[in-house]
């Protein structure tokens, strides 16, 4: 039998797009944007960091394990009161991606991470993320992988998602943002998610999709596979970027 997927009383519901940890069903999401912030966390030791679009705050607090001071930046009330409850160690503010409330080269890193697809001005919003940033500070970003997510459309299938790019078009808004661009590379599934996916014969991202659209309940091997996943089970690398899954993004201003 699938498990309780209520949200418990001091934990964000699902909307159908946002990661929230401690749901059975949504482990394999929330352990894939885990590895992601594991990933890039070295590059946020000692410094100020804003998080533009924290969401419901586990990367910012993850972050914050590294960081001199995390702020957590979300447009939704809701949200922003979660995080400023659930993660003591960053400082939440709640503002609009469009205009950040930050001041002009006021931080080293601005972390972005499964954000930037779902703006509609994103050349304005990398302006932005430029102007905040003190002289050679970082843009962590990372995003779905056009060519893989919406596979054959110039449309998002997701319809939470606005833009979609792949990484040739990751790279151009960057360097046309006055960004120099020192690591562009994906995530993908590393060797045990591999082998998930011969074992459940095919694609375990595709296995979850068709429970969602289906409706059927889950079987008992399709929730053991995913909730036995791991941020160490996804891999960040520069090889063959155009078959990831997330695009990973490390740019200098």
């Amino acid at each position: 039998m699938p498990t309780d997927t209520t949200p418990q009383p001091d934990q964000l519901p699902l909307t159908g797009e946002r990661t929230v940890p401690g749901i059975a069903e949504e482990n394999y999401w929330f352990r894939r944007h885990e590895a992601a912030y594991l990933d890039l966390a070295g590059h946020c030791a000692d410094a100020v960091v804003l998080e533009a679009g924290c969401g419901e705050g586990y990367g910012a607090d993850l972050l914050a394990a590294r960081a001199d001071l995390v702020i957590g930046l979300d447009y939704d009330e809701v949200t922003a009161a979660h995080v400023a409850k659930a993660y003591p160690s960053v400082r939440t503010v709640r503002g609009n991606l469009a205009g950040l409330p930050v001041r002009t080269g006021s931080v080293d890193v601005v972390a972005n991470l499964q954000v930037i697809e779902h703006l509609w001005d994103q050349e304005g919003f990398l302006a932005e993320c430029h102007r905040v940033l003190r002289p050679g500070g970082l843009l962590l970003v990372t995003t779905p992988n056009r060519i893989t997510f919406s596979p054959g459309r110039d449309t998002p299938l997701n319809p939470f998602h606005t833009r979609e790019l792949a990484a040739d078009e990751l790279d151009g808004l960057l360097r046309d943002a006055g960004f120099a661009v020192e690591f562009l590379g994906g995530l993908r599934h590393g060797p045990r998610l591999r082998a998930l996916d011969a074992e459940l014969g095919g694609s375990i991202i595709d296995a979850q999709v068709a429970v969602a659209v289906s409706g059927e309940p889950w079987s008992a091997a399709l929730l053991a596979a995913v909730t036995s996943v791991t941020a160490a089970d996804f891999e960040i690398t520069a090889d063959d970027v155009a078959a990831s899954l997330d695009l990973v993004a490390v740019a200098r201003a």
